[in-house]
């Protein structure tokens, strides 16, 4: 049977094309480094890469909200510190309130008292990125509305805010409410209104009107404590979160790579077998194009 000349060069071209196709491949894969650098190269592959990349995507997201949500908590505990720490001040002025003293040092209580309440309001009407700490969801106006007389003294505090709490979500199956609850920012209150109380018994200089508002600073005092414990509690969760999402990002970042990422020695060998039988594709080409008619006939 008689192969046409025109058939043999036909397939001879097409071989030298394929050659030529698994060498630029390889040698892209051997400059890059990577398998797959375009759909066609493995589409199952791409497409496996888009799922992981997307949810890579997304627990970046949850990574964002972490981290938001970590610095939201460590403010609101930074400023309950604050108010704990006013709280103990107080508590120390009601108890040295009460002994026998005389109407100078009262005064001087009262006044230290008043200094307190102006720190106390400060604290907590205190901003975190532009929003009110202690306000619920309402965070666009100071959560405690103060009165004052015409002195200027504080004369009580109400509060404006609401009793709800933000979710900020840390995974697909789960959330958190990083800023304290509602009980806790009405209790701020109760406490600012109760330092009213104390400096007006001290000012007084009555022993048995500071004694009465003792166990009200007390409160106040248990409430901060256990604020406290409960926001260290939920960074504690959130830093938790934080290390599983680390965890995951790696083992994402591993799975992709093993995706798209080539066998380098592999490649290599590879690429030299595909170059070499390049070359001898060219040559035998070569040679087989000389023949002539006179050569078959012969």
């Amino acid at each position: 049977m008689r192969v046409a000349t025109s058939t043999v060069s036909d397939n001879i071209v097409r071989q030298i094309q394929q050659l030529s196709s698994q060498q630029a491949r390889l040698q892209t894969q051997v400059s890059t480094g990577l398998r797959v650098t375009a759909p066609e190269d493995d589409p199952a592959a791409v497409a496996r890469v888009l799922n992981l990349t997307s949810e890579r995507r997304q627990l970046g997201q949850y990574g964002q909200n972490a981290s938001h949500a970590l610095a939201l908590s460590q403010a609101s505990y930074s400023g309950l510190q604050n108010i704990k720490q006013i709280s103990d001040r107080a508590g120390e002025l009601a108890t040295l309130g009460t002994g026998l003293l005389g109407a100078d040092a009262m005064q001087a209580y009262a006044t230290e008292t008043n200094q307190l309440l102006e720190q106390a309001v400060q604290a907590a009407n205190t901003t975190f990125n532009g929003d009110y700490l202690y306000g619920g969801t309402a965070v666009a106006a100071p959560p405690f509305t103060v009165t004052r007389d015409a002195s200027g003294q504080i004369t009580g505090v109400t509060y404006a805010g609401n009793l709800a709490q933000a979710a900020i979500a840390l995974s697909e199956t789960s959330s958190i409410t990083p800023s304290t609850d509602g009980a806790t920012n009405a209790g701020l209150g109760d406490f600012i209104n109760r330092l009213v109380a104390l400096r007006g018994a001290l000012s007084a200089g009555l022993p048995s009107a500071v004694a009465a508002v003792q166990p009200g600073l007390v409160a106040s005092e248990n409430l901060l404590v256990s604020s406290l414990a409960q926001a260290g509690g939920v960074q504690t969760r959130i830093e938790a979160s934080q290390t599983q999402q680390t965890d995951r990002t790696t083992s994402l970042d591993g799975l992709i790579s093993s995706e798209i990422e080539t066998d380098l020695p592999t490649a290599i060998v590879k690429l030299n077998q595909v170059q070499t039988a390049y070359q001898a594709a060219l040559q035998s080409s070569a040679n087989i194009m000389r023949l002539s008619l006179l050569d078959y006939i012969q």
